[in-house]
């Protein structure tokens, strides 16, 4: 790849990213507009320089869908944003496994398999 193909990738790349804050710039100053500034999860009120910490989070995980109304935001702190995105992401990984695997299977064996006949064995010596 040539220097010159090299530098209209980055030049690509960097008009992407450019374009992509512009756009959650101005949703975010929607939402700020729309709503009260308080996280609609812990109920914390922002203003000032603290008021950075309040992000908009979209109801349907679509950055893309922003309604002019609103309706698919809601304001949130930090740190209920980061725990609203983890929830979904452990709820995922539990949603990708196997309908017949349990606790008891997960690693690949049950560890009690053999308990009972163990135990049968020390109650006949026990006797």
């Amino acid at each position: 790849m040539s220097l010159n193909k090299t530098g209209d990738v980055q030049g690509s790349v960097a008009k992407v990213f450019r374009m992509r804050q512009e756009g959650e710039k101005c949703y975010r100053e929607r939402a700020l507009k729309l709503f009260s500034k308080i996280c609609a999860h812990c109920g914390r009120e922002f203003s000032g320089k603290r008021l950075r910490e309040l992000t908009v989070h979209h109801k349907d995980h679509n950055r893309d869908n922003n309604p002019p109304d609103g309706s698919n935001w809601e304001l949130l702190c930090i740190y209920c944003h980061e725990n609203e995105h983890t929830r979904d992401q452990v709820a995922d990984a539990y949603a990708t496994g196997s309908d017949d695997e349990s606790p008891e299977n997960s690693f690949g064996h049950n560890l009690f398999v053999e308990l009972a006949d163990l135990m049968k064995k020390k109650k006949k010596l026990d006797e």
